[in-house]
């Protein structure tokens, strides 16, 4: 990765050099929209969305009936969980952070290894893991299809379908939901469209550092990442704490050698919401994690101030945080399968099934 050089005068109150920040933010930045986007052509209907959210918000979903959706991607947390690493069934520690799922229809494919193309592979993913609902496509079948209130929802979100209740449209009734999370209306959203008053002058300094120090050559587009993938360390690994030697990252999917240690770059909308930061989730200030980034990615020693002017533009990220109204989940019925607990020791991890995040 390059560093992106060009000069960017930045005067306060100079209409030209302010009219030069907003294009050149305008090329290489888009504002969410406030509206959801279709996915692969298909409709969002109200009966997929409202089947969605139910689904997302029942621990039913897992084989303890103590973890959802929202365990990991909590909705009143900038949609995670705010651990270093999400726990899962039987106490079971996964191995990497819980990315938010706000925003997440935006990105180029899921997980930190991009191992989902979208997110309706990756709902089928935490429900079998082992290491976080550790269900099964069968169980979690048999599940819905004994609760009377679910069949029905599921007849409904699928009309033309002979087996509505089926592990497919689970993952389909979800992705619909987590397609509507999204943050639009955020201070620099409304500067993208156009508002030069959006931004006070501090908050425009640190977008002009922002782009003219490199940072937009991999934080760019619609979600500000989620759009490719780079090695963690271009110029200067970080200590194993945060990267750790045994998670090579995209490697473990491509199974390439120049893959080694590279990671889908994260999204940075409402990144002051969601620490600890990076994939092992070991980093909770943002001053830090932008320091680490200066100088792994750019090679750069950012001094205190420009940090905290980076800092102070990352703010204008937060948008309009989605307004869920939470439904109350059908009973479930005398042949659903009852929940199976199992206590097992923190770091004992089954050799199946076990990755996350």
């Amino acid at each position: 990765m390059k560093r992106l050089i060009f000069c960017l005068p930045f005067i306060v109150g100079n209409a030209w050099a302010a009219e030069e920040l907003m294009q050149k933010a305008q090329a290489l930045f888009k504002p969410i929209p406030t509206e959801p986007p279709s996915i692969r052509g298909a409709v969002l209907t109200p009966e997929k969305i409202e089947l969605g959210k139910m689904l997302y918000f029942d621990p039913r979903l897992s084989r303890s009936w103590l973890i959802s959706c929202n365990s990991c991607h909590n909705l009143v947390l900038g949609g995670v969980d705010l651990e270093e690493t999400s726990i899962g069934h039987g106490w079971q520690k996964g191995p990497r952070n819980a990315p938010t799922v706000l925003n997440s229809v935006f990105n180029v494919a899921q997980f930190w290894d991009g191992r989902a193309a979208d997110l309706q592979t990756q709902a089928k993913g935490p429900l079998q893991a082992s290491v976080e609902m550790n269900n099964t496509p069968e169980r979690l079948e048999k599940t819905l299809s004994t609760i009377p209130g679910y069949v029905e929802r599921f007849k409904q979100a699928f009309p033309d379908d002979p087996k509505p209740v089926s592990f497919d449209n689970v993952a389909k009734a979800i992705e619909a939901f987590e397609a509507t999370l999204i943050t639009p209306n955020s201070k620099f959203d409304r500067y993208l469209k156009g508002d030069d008053k959006a931004l006070n002058d501090a908050e425009k300094q640190g977008l002009a550092l922002f782009m003219d120090k490199g940072c937009s050559n991999c934080h760019n587009g619609i979600n500000i990442g989620g759009n490719g993938y780079f090695p963690f360390g271009v110029v200067e690994k970080p200590g194993s704490e945060i990267l750790p030697e045994k998670d090579k990252g995209r490697f473990t999917v491509t199974n390439t050698a120049s893959d080694e240690y590279v990671f889908k770059v994260p999204s940075l909308r409402n990144i002051a919401l969601t620490p600890p930061y990076f994939h092992s989730g070991q980093v909770w200030d943002l001053r830090q994690a932008v320091a680490i980034m200066g100088t792994a990615q750019l090679g750069a020693k950012l001094t205190d101030s420009e940090i905290d002017s980076v800092v102070t533009f990352l703010h204008t990220l937060t948008g309009d945080q989605p307004k869920v109204v939470l439904t109350s989940l059908p009973p479930h019925g005398k042949d659903t399968p009852l929940p199976i607990v199992e206590v097992t020791p923190e770091g004992t991890v089954k050799p199946e099934g076990t990755r996350t995040h």
